[in-house]
Protein backbone atom coordinates (compact mmCIF):
# COMPACT_ATOMS: atom_id res chain seq x y z
CA UNK A 1 0.00 0.00 0.00
CA UNK A 2 3.06 2.52 0.71
CA UNK A 3 3.93 2.08 -2.99
CA UNK A 4 0.54 3.16 -4.10
CA UNK A 5 0.30 5.94 -1.92
CA UNK A 6 3.54 7.22 -3.28
CA UNK A 7 2.06 6.52 -6.87
CA UNK A 8 -0.74 8.68 -5.71
CA UNK A 9 1.25 11.68 -4.04
CA UNK A 10 3.27 11.68 -7.18
CA UNK A 11 0.71 11.78 -10.19
CA UNK A 12 -2.49 13.02 -7.91
CA UNK A 13 -2.71 16.03 -10.83
CA UNK A 14 -3.39 12.98 -13.49
CA UNK A 15 -5.22 10.89 -11.17
CA UNK A 16 -7.26 13.82 -10.41
CA UNK A 17 -8.55 14.67 -14.22
CA UNK A 18 -8.91 11.08 -15.01
CA UNK A 19 -11.24 10.96 -11.61
CA UNK A 20 -13.37 13.66 -12.82
CA UNK A 21 -13.36 12.06 -16.24
CA UNK A 22 -14.69 9.03 -15.25
CA UNK A 23 -17.56 10.15 -13.23
CA UNK A 24 -18.88 13.17 -15.72
CA UNK A 25 -18.79 10.27 -18.28
CA UNK A 26 -20.62 7.98 -16.22
CA UNK A 27 -23.50 10.37 -14.93
CA UNK A 28 -23.66 11.98 -18.48
CA UNK A 29 -24.29 8.30 -19.90
CA UNK A 30 -26.93 7.60 -17.25
CA UNK A 31 -28.50 10.60 -17.18
CA UNK A 32 -28.92 10.34 -20.97
CA UNK A 33 -29.79 6.78 -20.43
CA UNK A 34 -32.84 7.70 -17.83
CA UNK A 35 -33.94 9.99 -20.42
CA UNK A 36 -34.52 7.16 -23.19
CA UNK A 37 -35.39 4.81 -20.55
CA UNK A 38 -38.36 7.08 -19.74
CA UNK A 39 -39.79 7.57 -22.84
CA UNK A 40 -39.49 3.57 -23.60
CA UNK A 41 -41.21 2.96 -20.00
CA UNK A 42 -43.97 5.70 -20.75
CA UNK A 43 -44.57 4.52 -24.20
CA UNK A 44 -44.68 0.75 -22.60
CA UNK A 45 -45.76 0.77 -19.25
CA UNK A 46 -50.02 0.31 -20.04
CA UNK A 47 -49.34 -3.05 -22.22
CA UNK A 48 -48.18 -6.12 -21.20
CA UNK A 49 -46.55 -7.18 -24.30
CA UNK A 50 -45.08 -3.88 -25.03
CA UNK A 51 -43.65 -3.75 -21.34
CA UNK A 52 -42.11 -7.30 -21.81
CA UNK A 53 -40.61 -6.37 -25.22
CA UNK A 54 -38.90 -3.29 -23.83
CA UNK A 55 -37.41 -5.45 -20.68
CA UNK A 56 -36.38 -8.55 -22.69
CA UNK A 57 -34.41 -6.53 -25.69
CA UNK A 58 -33.01 -4.12 -22.41
CA UNK A 59 -32.11 -7.52 -20.84
CA UNK A 60 -30.53 -8.96 -24.08
CA UNK A 61 -28.14 -5.86 -24.29
CA UNK A 62 -27.05 -6.43 -20.98
CA UNK A 63 -25.80 -9.80 -21.55
CA UNK A 64 -23.59 -8.60 -24.25
CA UNK A 65 -20.14 -8.52 -23.05
CA UNK A 66 -18.21 -5.31 -22.68
CA UNK A 67 -15.59 -6.21 -24.86
CA UNK A 68 -17.50 -7.40 -28.00
CA UNK A 69 -19.81 -4.54 -27.61
CA UNK A 70 -17.34 -2.03 -27.65
CA UNK A 71 -15.22 -3.97 -30.63
CA UNK A 72 -19.00 -4.06 -32.64
CA UNK A 73 -19.13 -0.10 -31.88
CA UNK A 74 -15.13 1.07 -32.75
CA UNK A 75 -15.56 0.08 -36.59
CA UNK A 76 -18.64 2.58 -36.63
CA UNK A 77 -17.51 5.21 -34.66
CA UNK A 78 -13.69 4.68 -33.96
CA UNK A 79 -11.72 5.28 -31.01
CA UNK A 80 -12.55 7.28 -27.63
CA UNK A 81 -15.29 8.75 -26.31
CA UNK A 82 -18.19 8.16 -28.33
CA UNK A 83 -18.09 4.16 -28.71
CA UNK A 84 -17.43 4.57 -24.66
CA UNK A 85 -20.60 6.51 -23.92
CA UNK A 86 -22.64 4.23 -26.42
CA UNK A 87 -21.99 1.49 -24.62
CA UNK A 88 -22.68 3.32 -21.36
CA UNK A 89 -25.80 4.24 -22.46
CA UNK A 90 -26.86 0.54 -23.96
CA UNK A 91 -25.55 -0.79 -20.34
CA UNK A 92 -27.24 1.50 -18.55
CA UNK A 93 -30.90 0.98 -20.07
CA UNK A 94 -32.26 -2.02 -18.20
CA UNK A 95 -32.30 -0.96 -14.23
CA UNK A 96 -34.05 2.38 -14.96
CA UNK A 97 -36.45 0.97 -17.66
CA UNK A 98 -37.41 -1.99 -15.53
CA UNK A 99 -38.43 0.28 -12.36
CA UNK A 100 -40.23 2.73 -14.37
CA UNK A 101 -42.42 0.41 -15.76
CA UNK A 102 -43.21 -1.72 -12.51
CA UNK A 103 -43.39 2.04 -10.81
CA UNK A 104 -45.75 3.56 -13.06
CA UNK A 105 -47.52 0.29 -13.15
CA UNK A 106 -48.16 0.21 -9.77
CA UNK A 107 -49.60 2.98 -9.53
CA UNK A 108 -53.38 2.95 -7.75
CA UNK A 109 -55.74 3.61 -10.97
CA UNK A 110 -58.02 5.56 -8.23
CA UNK A 111 -55.58 8.36 -8.27
CA UNK A 112 -55.35 8.66 -11.75
CA UNK A 113 -59.35 9.00 -12.05
CA UNK A 114 -59.42 11.33 -8.92
CA UNK A 115 -56.42 13.40 -10.99
CA UNK A 116 -58.22 13.50 -14.30
CA UNK A 117 -61.86 14.19 -12.46
CA UNK A 118 -60.28 17.57 -10.81
CA UNK A 119 -59.56 18.18 -14.74
CA UNK A 120 -56.14 17.59 -15.48
CA UNK A 121 -55.01 16.37 -18.82
CA UNK A 122 -52.88 13.23 -19.71
CA UNK A 123 -49.89 15.04 -19.88
CA UNK A 124 -50.64 17.32 -16.21
CA UNK A 125 -51.18 13.34 -14.70
CA UNK A 126 -48.16 11.96 -15.99
CA UNK A 127 -45.72 14.92 -15.00
CA UNK A 128 -47.96 15.83 -11.79
CA UNK A 129 -48.90 12.34 -10.77
CA UNK A 130 -47.34 9.56 -12.18
CA UNK A 131 -43.68 10.65 -12.52
CA UNK A 132 -43.67 12.53 -9.50
CA UNK A 133 -44.89 8.62 -7.79
CA UNK A 134 -42.44 6.79 -9.91
CA UNK A 135 -39.30 8.96 -9.02
CA UNK A 136 -38.02 6.84 -6.29
CA UNK A 137 -37.70 3.86 -8.18
CA UNK A 138 -36.31 5.83 -11.06
CA UNK A 139 -33.69 7.11 -8.99
CA UNK A 140 -33.08 3.28 -7.40
CA UNK A 141 -32.18 2.50 -11.15
CA UNK A 142 -30.42 5.31 -11.64
CA UNK A 143 -28.10 4.08 -9.07
CA UNK A 144 -27.89 0.44 -10.02
CA UNK A 145 -26.82 1.76 -13.66
CA UNK A 146 -24.29 4.38 -12.30
CA UNK A 147 -22.46 1.44 -10.51
CA UNK A 148 -22.67 -0.83 -13.14
CA UNK A 149 -21.22 1.92 -15.51
CA UNK A 150 -18.54 2.85 -13.29
CA UNK A 151 -16.79 -0.40 -13.69
CA UNK A 152 -17.70 -0.78 -17.51
CA UNK A 153 -15.73 2.17 -18.16
CA UNK A 154 -13.24 0.89 -17.09
CA UNK A 155 -12.74 -1.69 -19.07
CA UNK A 156 -13.89 0.96 -21.87
CA UNK A 157 -10.23 2.05 -22.28
CA UNK A 158 -10.08 -0.68 -24.30
CA UNK A 159 -11.27 1.77 -26.67
CA UNK A 160 -9.48 4.77 -25.54
CA UNK A 161 -12.50 5.83 -23.65
CA UNK A 162 -11.88 8.59 -20.60
CA UNK A 163 -11.30 7.84 -17.22
CA UNK A 164 -9.53 5.46 -14.87
CA UNK A 165 -9.90 2.46 -16.91
CA UNK A 166 -6.74 3.49 -18.76
CA UNK A 167 -4.40 3.77 -15.69
CA UNK A 168 -5.15 -0.10 -15.00
CA UNK A 169 -4.87 -0.79 -18.61
CA UNK A 170 -1.05 0.78 -18.80
CA UNK A 171 -0.77 -1.07 -15.25
CA UNK A 172 -1.43 -4.47 -17.00
CA UNK A 173 0.60 -3.81 -19.81
CA UNK A 174 3.81 -3.22 -17.70
CA UNK A 175 3.37 -6.24 -15.51
CA UNK A 176 7.02 -6.95 -14.06
CA UNK A 177 7.92 -3.29 -13.94
CA UNK A 178 7.72 -1.78 -10.11
CA UNK A 179 5.35 0.63 -11.46
CA UNK A 180 2.70 -1.94 -12.99
CA UNK A 181 0.98 -3.11 -9.46
CA UNK A 182 0.78 0.93 -7.95
CA UNK A 183 -0.87 1.91 -11.24
CA UNK A 184 -3.67 -1.00 -11.21
CA UNK A 185 -4.33 -0.74 -7.66
CA UNK A 186 -4.69 2.68 -7.67
CA UNK A 187 -7.03 2.94 -10.71
CA UNK A 188 -9.23 0.39 -8.68
CA UNK A 189 -9.33 1.97 -5.64
CA UNK A 190 -10.27 5.37 -6.90
CA UNK A 191 -12.99 3.93 -8.89
CA UNK A 192 -14.22 1.98 -5.79
CA UNK A 193 -14.22 5.41 -4.33
CA UNK A 194 -15.64 7.14 -6.96
CA UNK A 195 -18.72 4.14 -6.93
CA UNK A 196 -19.52 4.87 -3.07
CA UNK A 197 -19.23 8.55 -3.19
CA UNK A 198 -21.57 9.03 -6.20
CA UNK A 199 -23.63 6.32 -4.73
CA UNK A 200 -24.01 8.60 -1.42
CA UNK A 201 -24.72 11.70 -3.79
CA UNK A 202 -27.69 9.49 -5.25
CA UNK A 203 -28.96 9.48 -1.94
CA UNK A 204 -28.87 12.64 -0.74
CA UNK A 205 -30.71 13.55 -4.36
CA UNK A 206 -33.35 11.21 -3.11
CA UNK A 207 -34.00 12.49 0.26
CA UNK A 208 -33.93 16.27 -1.83
CA UNK A 209 -36.84 15.16 -4.26
CA UNK A 210 -38.46 12.94 -2.94
CA UNK A 211 -41.50 13.94 -0.52
CA UNK A 212 -41.64 12.30 2.90
CA UNK A 213 -44.83 10.53 2.95
CA UNK A 214 -42.96 8.66 0.08
CA UNK A 215 -39.73 7.78 1.87
CA UNK A 216 -41.77 6.46 4.57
Amino acid sequence: MDSVWSYFTDHRRQLLFDSYQHVSAVVQSVILATLIALVIGIASYRSATASALANSVSSVILTIPSFALLGLLIPIFHLGVTPSVIALVLYSLLPIIRNTIVALSSIDPALIDAARGTGMSRVQTLYRIELRLAWPAVLSGMRVSSQLAMGILAIAAYAKGPGLGNLIFSGLARVGSPTAIPMALTGTILIVVLALLLDAVYILIGRLTTSKGLRD
